[in-house]
């Protein structure tokens, strides 16, 4: 209706005391209406999206989870995986599934709450640890098995099973209280996680704690994968260049060799020969070695591409004030937590064992 309308009904006259006011009320309401509808339809849009998105999210949770469990049953139930560098797998993946388990779907409720955290202060800070401890873990484990690839190409004369097993242990063993440093750090006053006023759940913006957690757990492993690939692919280089034939050239004259002795005299004459030893392919080991290689440039290669858009704003965030998008903070997150899918899926795309395994436990069951 009009306003034409709305005097017709309503004249302001001594019969109708309110009528101004059902008036006003009135107007308000259609109004109000009116801008309600449009933001539902508004809301209603963004709802599909969201809809859409957080399938996605979900599904990589479970995908993520599930495989990197199917790891771990896989190392358990096969003997010949009880050794090196397989405990190195079994501690990524344990990390891996934690991730899953424990961070993404509380970081997925995050999400659908607009980013407004509504769970409470202890559960606030149980999650920001989990995300904290489990993330830097997989990070590290992905440098320990680049070190030890590294170690077992170039020396694997003096890398020996039982030098490597004991390695292998420390560095796992560091990869876990390292992670615990970092990760239990805010709960002992370095900074707070949790904003009840403003509903805010996140990593201690502290900038010394950033400066402390960012280089503890992504940039020194970075730069300890990057130096270890680099010296690989100088391995791989110096011995491609290095693999030469073998040739042994006799004198180009006669040689007569002659038995001294009573009996009928024995000449053996050698002429101008060339004797040549050479591979024409690459040995068994060389093939190892490459294929070992490239699994590490790849791993690394998505480690890299996965984390590090996360951690460069998490440390230029508190130290200049920068106000970041929180859809390109979400985006950046679920980047990082993506590496925890992609870590079983390439290491196990490169280890015919696993794909042999695999296939043995699935037959099993049917």
């Amino acid at each position: 209706m009009g306003s034409h309308s709305l005097a017709t009904l309503y004249p302001p006259c001594e019969c109708y005391p309110f009528a101004p006011e059902i008036r006003m009320e009135w107007n308000i309401t259609v109004t109000a209406n009116g801008s309600t509808g449009a933001d539902h339809f508004a809301k209603h849009r963004f709802s599909v999206f969201s809809v859409l998105i957080l399938t996605l999210l979900a599904m990589l949770v479970i995908a993520t989870f599930l495989w990197n469990v199917l790891v771990l049953v896989t190392i358990l139930r096969v003997r010949t995986f009880h050794r090196v560098p397989h405990n190195l797998v079994a501690s990524m993946a344990i990390s891996d599934v934690m991730v899953a388990a424990l961070v993404m779907p509380l970081s997925l409720v995050h999400e659908l709450n607009d980013r407004r955290w509504r769970l409470g202060r202890i559960l606030c800070h149980i999650w920001i640890s989990f995300d904290v401890l489990c993330c830097t873990a997989s990070i590290w484990n992905v440098t320990a098995i680049a070190l030890d690839r590294y170690w077992s190409i170039t020396r694997h004369l003096e890398y020996t099973l039982k030098t490597r097993k004991r390695i292998s242990n420390i560095m796992i063993l560091l990869t876990w209280l390292l992670s615990a440093v970092i990760s239990l750090s805010p709960l002992f006053g370095w900074g707070e996680t949790y904003s009840e006023v403003n509903e805010e759940c996140q990593v201690s913006q502290d900038p010394f704690y950033t400066i402390f957690s960012t280089f503890g757990a992504f940039y020194l492993p970075l730069c300890v994968v990057l130096f270890v690939y680099w010296k690989i692919y100088k391995a791989a280089k110096f011995r491609i260049g290095s693999k030469k034939s073998n040739t042994i050239t006799p004198m180009p004259e006669v040689i007569e060799v002659k038995e001294a002795s009573h009996q009928p005299q024995m000449v053996f004459t050698v002429r101008h020969a060339t004797v040549t030893f050479q591979t024409d392919g690459d040995t068994w080991r060389e093939q190892k070695e490459k294929k070992a290689a490239l699994m590490v440039g790849i791993l690394i290669g998505v480690f890299v591409l996965c984390w590090i858009p996360f951690f460069i704003t998490e440390l230029i965030n508190p130290l200049c004030s920068c106000d970041i998008p929180p859809l390109w903070k979400s985006i950046f997150l679920w980047l990082g937590y993506s590496n925890s899918f992609f870590n079983p899926l390439i290491y196990t795309a490169f280890n015919k064992n696993y794909n042999n395994a695999f296939k043995n436990l699935f037959s099993r069951q049917r």
